[in-house]
């Protein structure tokens, strides 16, 4: 295991103990190791790619603790009553989607190959920023010009689009004739 990989499978093994501390309200610390977790992903990414460090298992572990990192969060903001639910619902309803495309396709024996999308990329962004707007006002780091209800909204559109645009991925893959991303 090298170094980027650590570094993930660190963030991994984070999101228990920020769930736990939103849960006990201790805003100040879930923000502070939310932070840390978001920077060791930047860290990790330039590692692997600077000193050409990566692996298979840093590109499943990376985005796995990504996502890890922002259902835990998303859900147990949710169950606090600081995220409206529908937002939550939507938000983890997309990533059971992607997940339920590629276990589908796996038990049809088809190959898919489903592309990063811009829309996606930008929906993480939008999603890590809500979530830091909402920790640091808990955590009392809140800018009283920065509003939560505009990233809700960013969100909740990035979700739908970027859902939208792998389910069309998904389709148009399962159509594909043999070769080209259809059954082998």
């Amino acid at each position: 295991m090298n170094l980027p990989n650590f570094i993930s499978l660190a963030r991994l093994l984070s999101v228990p103990l920020i769930v736990w501390l939103i849960l006990q309200e201790a805003w100040t610390a879930a923000f502070l190791v939310f932070l840390a977790a978001g920077i060791s992903d930047a860290v990790d990414g330039y590692i692997a790619t600077r000193f050409q460090m990566r692996t298979d298992l840093g590109s499943f572990l990376d985005p796995l603790a990504d996502k890890a990192l922002l259902v835990g969060i998303y859900v147990t903001l949710g169950v606090k009553g600081e995220l409206p639910a529908w937002l939550v619902i939507l938000v983890v309803s997309r990533d059971m989607l992607l997940i339920g495309g590629t276990l589908l396709s796996l038990v049809m024996e088809t190959e898919v190959v489903i592309r990063p999308l811009f829309i996606s990329k930008l929906n993480t962004v939008c999603q890590i920023a809500l979530a830091v707007v909402v920790l640091a006002a808990l955590g009392g780091f809140a800018l009283p010009w920065v509003p939560a209800w505009p990233f809700i909204w960013l969100v909740a559109a990035t979700t739908l689009l970027s859902g939208a645009g792998y389910l069309v991925q998904w389709a148009r893959a399962q159509g594909a004739p043999e070769g080209r991303g259809g059954p082998h």
